[in-house]
């Protein structure tokens, strides 16, 4: 199932900031910390805590949020269902993006070692 284009701008319009707290208290109810958020963020965009910060005081949208970041290489390796969607399967890059982003928030939640989340360690 491809996403719809009213959704994919959704998708690109939406602010990290809005975001984050979500995603903070998901990965906190199951045990896990905001380093580790942090950890998987940065392996994914290049953004250190600093510019973590600095995007969320900033309010971006997802758009420009994925603009800045410099996509881990490794990313590609991001695959299965998220909200319905198979991230290998769609075809927006900031939709794919965010997806790709939602989906290890989810591993993280899940309680997979951060290893596997990063795709065995592999670095930027």
């Amino acid at each position: 199932m491809e996403p719809t284009a009213e959704h994919n701008q959704r998708m690109a319009q939406m602010t990290f900031a809005s975001v984050y707290p979500l995603y903070l208290t998901k990965i906190e109810k199951k045990g896990r910390t905001q380093k580790e958020l942090n950890q998987v963020i940065e392996w994914l965009t290049s953004f250190d805590d600093k510019k973590i910060k600095e995007l969320i005081d900033k309010k971006v949208t997802f758009q420009t949020f994925f603009e800045k970041a410099k996509l881990n290489k490794n990313a590609n390796l991001i695959k299965g269902m998220i909200c319905g969607y198979r991230v290998e399967e769609i075809q927006n890059p900031i939709t794919k993006q965010v997806r790709y982003l939602d989906k290890l928030v989810d591993e993280l939640a899940k309680g997979k070692t951060m290893e596997k989340i990063l795709r065995n360690g592999i670095s930027i």
